[in-house]
């Protein structure tokens, strides 16, 4: 496959005039599909008040989806930390791998969380799960640093697209917000740090869980469980740094975050410490992807993106995916172009030879070993095809 693999990344997203039921049936089908296609790996997100969105619980989605499955690494992108405990996380994916063995990717992410201890950073934050679907959760402080991979005016030497550095300090505070979080976390609830609970994740997975008494603690099912564990960010910050030093897998948020994209790659790379499953960094990178036979089709189908992401941008919780038509009635204003510029601009929209050509920049310029596809379209058959399109020609170039 053109050098590196391709993943999925589904937010089971729910077209208009369609339920939630169908949205999951649809994502079954396309992980079944998917593996058909080739693809290395097949992950669901984890969103929360969203009406376009069902993807709420990867860990249920992931044992409906382990049994119409056979071969497929199927997995977390990712479960939210914030409102979970580490030994929640590892008993519900034990009993996954319990009946599924070998196929099972843990993915840690930080969003919807408490609220953060100080003030962060303008830059990234917003669905740093590793999908879409708001309101986001306070960003992670970037870390400064020099990119290896330079921009100017806005592109990598070799054309990849780097936005402007979006500032999400307009869903600080925000009602939305607050009520998430006042939902998903029980009353008088103490925040844990986040290294910490990844930590605790690796020592119950591994049987190592000690307290500072001594007393120990095993998780079963879990302990020993044959996972691979992997951290979602969206910046050089907390969550890069996290995977690094635990000598864990990586994955980067290019659709979520393109102005820091490579930030995160260069800060989890600075951090890497060997470990005993990785002795270098190991590092994908996501993008949001429409393919269809032709660049105007496939333009057309994408149509409904802009007010989907502005939906989720303004805190009122991703609304179901419009058709073209619908989405030309809504009303628009400058200032909604504005909110969603950078990430209509990442988008990569196209015949399978031009989006592939996005692809192969962004594997260049990140240094990317897998690359993570996410893909909505109001059809499902159309996303099907999207999928089956893009396979053909990354094997094609292989």
């Amino acid at each position: 496959m053109s050098g590196i693999p391709l993943g999925v990344l589904d937010l089971v997203p729910v077209p208009s005039g369609s339920t939630a039921a169908e949205a999951l049936a649809n994502s079954i089908d396309l992980a079944r599909r998917a593996e058909e296609f080739g693809y290395a790996r097949y992950w669901f997100a984890e969103h929360h008040l969203n009406p376009g969105v069902a993807g709420t619980s990867p860990a249920v989605v992931l044992a409906l989806t382990a049994s119409a499955t056979s071969t497929i690494r199927i997995g977390s992108g990712a479960v939210q930390l914030g409102h979970r405990t580490a030994l929640s996380t590892v008993e519900e994916f034990g009993l996954i791998d319990a009946l599924h063995p070998g196929r099972l990717d843990l993915g840690l992410g930080r969003s919807a969380g408490p609220p953060q201890r100080r003030r962060p950073a303008d830059g990234e934050g917003e669905g740093r799960g590793g999908g879409e679907g708001g309101p986001a959760a306070p960003p992670e402080p970037v870390v400064p640093a020099t990119p290896a991979t330079p921009v100017v005016d806005g592109r990598t030497p070799n054309g990849l697209r780097i936005p402007d550095r979006f500032s999400f300090a307009h869903l600080l505070g925000h009602p939305r917000v607050a009520l998430q979080q006042k939902l998903l976390n029980l009353p008088g609830a103490q925040p844990q740090d986040y290294s910490e609970q990844v930590d605790d994740v690796l020592a119950l997975l591994r049987g190592e869980y000690r307290t500072p008494e001594g007393v120990e603690a095993h998780a079963v099912p879990g302990e020993g469980a044959d996972v691979q564990v992997w951290i979602l960010g969206s910046s050089g910050g907390v969550s890069a740094e996290a995977a690094g030093r635990g000598g864990l897998r990586f994955a980067a948020n290019y659709h979520v975050s393109p102005a820091t994209v490579l930030e995160a790659a260069e800060g989890y790379r600075a951090a890497f410490k060997p470990s005993a499953e990785l002795d270098r960094p190991y590092l994908t990178v996501s993008a949001d992807v429409v393919v269809a036979q032709d660049d105007a089709t496939a333009r057309e189908l994408a149509t409904g993106y802009a007010p989907w992401v502005r939906s989720i941008r303004t805190a009122e919780g991703a609304i179901p995916y419009p058709t073209p038509a619908e989405a030309r009635a809504l009303p628009w204003s400058e200032e909604d172009g504005k909110l969603v510029a950078d990430r209509v601009e990442t988008q990569f929209v196209g015949s399978p030879r031009t989006v592939a050509d996005h692809l192969e920049r962004l594997r260049d310029a990140t240094g990317a070993d897998e690359l993570l596809i996410t893909t909505i379209t109001h059809g499902h058959a159309d996303r099907v095809r999207s999928y089956r399109l893009l396979a053909e020609e990354w094997q094609r170039r292989g």
